[in-house]
């Protein structure tokens, strides 16, 4: 599969022409992060279309990055890294940071419950939870597509992501505005401030309530400060309101 490229020797460049492609670098990232069959790599990756992932995959084997292998049942395949796909793992990271401290502000057409609902599925503290299963429903105002919903289901130790109603009780209802939420997410607002001045709206058992903020981990990012855009300056307007 041939690539477009620059033209040059240059190492950056060669390797700009595997990894700069749309979507390649979000796609081996998932697998980095432990997916290994194509709908859980869909799942992290929840705006891609499937027929453009399998050409992502096929690229990336075709770059010695993953291999893939037949499942034994004969249905589908495992994708699993090479070498040189573990390379890029520290790479990829820091990549990432830089995204959380300077990349551009997050538009309302970036703020994809589908994808949240995933990252939150991968950052649950199960160890703090109870041994029975735990249901949390979150609601979103403020999507590109005006409301959504997702829930999580946390039983055994592991953790499920619906994104149609599951049929089960609730425990846990969050509902926010899903900028706020995920600027929460982030790091860049106080969760527990959020949830005590009502932003961040919580019902269900006391219990539960007070033990959220320690069930949700944030993101893997949230520990690095944001450096720029009006992100970083929410809540200092926010305070100037107040104090006005």
């Amino acid at each position: 599969m041939p690539y477009k490229g620059y033209g040059q020797y240059c190492p950056l460049a060669l390797a700009a022409e595997v990894l700069c492609e749309r979507w390649t670098l979000l796609v081996i990232s998932r697998v980095i992060d432990g997916c290994t069959r194509f709908n859980e790599i869909h799942r992290g990756v929840p705006k891609i279309s499937a027929t453009l992932l399998s050409q992502r995959l096929s690229s990336l084997e075709h770059a010695g990055l993953i291999s893939r292998r037949a499942l034994d049942n004969g249905r589908g395949f495992s994708y699993e890294l090479t070498e040189a796909g573990r390379d890029l793992d520290p790479i990829i990271m820091n990549l990432a940071v830089w995204g959380q401290k300077w990349s551009r502000d997050m538009e309302t057409e970036d703020l994809d419950p589908a994808f949240l609902a995933w990252s939150m599925h991968t950052r649950l503290n199960v160890d703090a939870m109870p041994e029975q299963r735990i249901v949390m429903e979150f609601a979103f105002s403020g999507t590109h597509k005006g409301f959504s919903r997702f829930w999580l289901v946390v039983e055994d130790g592991n953790v499920d992501m619906c994104l149609k109603y599951p049929g089960l009780e609730v425990d846990l209802t969050i509902s926010s505005d899903i900028r706020r939420f995920v600027e929460s997410w982030r790091g860049m607002r106080d969760l527990r401030s959020e949830i005590a001045n009502g932003h961040l709206n919580v019902v269900g058992q006391e219990k539960y309530r007070r033990a959220l903020p320690e069930w949700l981990m944030l993101s893997a990012l949230a520990q690095f400060p944001r450096q720029t855009g009006a992100e970083a300056e929410i809540d200092c307007t926010d305070d100037i309101a107040k104090a006005g």
